[in-house]
């Protein structure tokens, strides 16, 4: 068992936040290309792959503060060279021409050696078996993407794309595999919790800059009240949920469900941002927004509804809770596709997060301290 109950998110960490609100605004630039009115298929594969790329980065470098980190001088060299690469990354892929994917795959290539070489310092550096254990595990699975993605990148072809993605996606997935070792050293809860918070709020950062352009003085109008509105429910529901309902006193966990479980919400947030000015492109296909605007609010509210794991006693979630979240964003998916119009689009899907959020709040607040919501 740890000593140490909780951690400060350190200043060098909220530094190091700020190169993925330049990733986030890059990688969205993907979905904003159309094609026929529609995103291709190879976009959001793209678009998914990119993500996962940065965002697993950043939950490696994350889980390893929470355990190990210390703020020593090494700590802080390595976040400036991984912002440094990370930057670089962030320019590395044209967002008009993606076949273009050597330059990315090397650079992350060179990203996860930075990462796996942490962790190889740390294993000579700790004497407990399961830290040990822990650093060895981690150092072999980001060893293995960085291998996979350096040689995907100079093969620069299909089979060398091949072997990237599955380098990608099998890194993603295995530290899900290392819960016998990481169990017995369970992440400090406050600590990763916080930090999923602040990157979230990056995420919704970018929305805000996307619908900024309802605001201008010739795009204002009576429908951009909705559309924020929309918005800062979403953001008021997934608040409520991780800063009231969730129990942060939480013992022998290895985290790995809150890390997944934020990637649906990641993903539903971006889907979400890119969809709100599709819904008013006459470019766009209407059908097609409406899919993207309420498949982003669908995975938006899977991930809150798998947090639930980790709610107070008193606030996990009712079957009748997830009924009506599943049922009015069925409703306000039918009916945005029947009428199909930027104003009816905007007020109805107002009203289905408005009333998901009342009733959330009315089946929580009166446990809650009278008065003090946040």
């Amino acid at each position: 068992m740890q000593a140490i109950l909780n951690k400060r998110v350190s200043k060098i960490a909220l530094f190091y936040d700020l190169v993925f609100v330049y990733m986030i605004s890059k990688t969205t630039e993907i979905l904003h290309h159309l094609e026929h009115g529609l995103v291709s298929p190879t976009s959001f594969a793209l678009f998914a792959l990119i993500v996962i790329i940065f965002i697993n980065s950043w939950m490696v470098q994350t889980v390893f503060t929470n355990r190990y980190g210390i703020g020593s001088w090494a700590d802080i060299t390595f976040y400036f060279i991984d912002m440094m690469i990370l930057l670089y990354m962030s320019n590395s892929f044209d967002t008009n021409n993606l076949k273009e994917m050597k330059v990315l795959f090397i650079s992350a290539g060179l990203l996860s050696l930075t990462l796996a070489s942490h962790y190889l310092i740390n294993y000579f550096q700790v004497k407990n078996n399961i830290d040990k254990s822990i650093s060895r595990a981690f150092f072999l699975i980001l060893i293995f993407r960085s291998i996979t993605l350096i040689i995907g990148g100079i093969l620069d072809n299909t089979p060398g794309f091949a072997l990237a993605v599955i380098g990608i996606i099998f890194s993603w997935l295995m530290p899900s595999l290392t819960t016998k070792y990481t169990i017995k050293y369970p992440i400090i809860f406050p600590h990763l919790l916080e930090r999923l918070n602040l990157l979230v709020i990056i995420i919704f950062g970018e929305t805000i800059i996307g619908i900024a352009d309802y605001f201008r003085p010739n795009t204002f109008s009576f429908y951009s009240i909705f559309i924020f509105l929309t918005v800062a429910l979403l953001f008021f529901t997934y608040a409520l949920q991780f800063d009231k309902l969730t129990n942060e006193d939480q013992d022998d966990v290895t985290g790995n469900v809150l890390i997944y479980l934020h990637y649906l919400i990641i993903f539903g947030i971006s889907l979400i941002t890119v969809s709100i000015k599709f819904i008013h492109e006459s470019d766009a296909n209407s059908w097609f927004a409406v899919l993207c605007l309420y498949c982003g609010i669908g995975l938006f509210y899977l991930g809150l509804f798998f947090s639930t794991r980790y709610n107070k006693l008193q606030f996990k979630l009712k079957k009748s809770t997830i009924f009506i979240f599943f049922t009015t964003t069925l409703i306000g998916t039918i009916s945005c596709l029947i009428w199909s119009s930027f104003e009816v689009i905007t007020i109805l899907t107002f009203i289905i997060v408005a009333i998901n959020i009342s009733w959330l709040v009315h089946t929580t607040i009166p446990h809650i301290k009278k008065g003090i919501l946040f």
